[in-house]
């Protein structure tokens, strides 16, 4: 008879998603000259649908959040054009990175209307 052998693994929780019954899951491109964390709040360029940080004050279309980016990428060097996003569900408004003078109140409706639907960590 032999001994059970056990394997342990280091699992990170991040709390992002609040419930994984709604998620929806795409790819897009993420632009040139960013490495961003799962949970960055992306927004799309009008003039080339890549996705971007979601910043209030860019005047380019990715003001307007589109996007919950769905695992860490890194396009530093060059796009990343196979960039995992989410594109409807539920999260935890405290794990997500968003973009200068953009919060949680103030992006919230806006990604309603896109079926993402943001909960206090409280809730989660």
């Amino acid at each position: 008879m032999h001994d059970p052998q056990f394997n342990t693994q280091n699992s990170v929780v991040d709390r992002l998603v609040a419930s994984d019954s709604d998620l929806v899951t795409d790819t897009g491109i993420l632009i040139t000259g960013q490495n961003l964390v799962r949970g960055a709040v992306l927004g799309k360029i009008t003039a080339s649908g890549k996705l971007n940080l979601s910043l209030s004050a860019a005047a380019d279309g990715s003001q307007t959040p589109y996007a919950i980016l769905a695992a860490d990428t890194d396009a530093t060097a060059a796009d990343n054009d196979s960039t995992p996003i989410y594109i409807a569900g539920s999260f935890n408004e405290d794990a997500l990175t968003i973009g200068t003078a953009h919060t949680a109140a103030s992006i919230k409706d806006g990604l309603r209307a896109l079926d993402i639907f943001l909960r206090p960590a409280d809730s989660v």
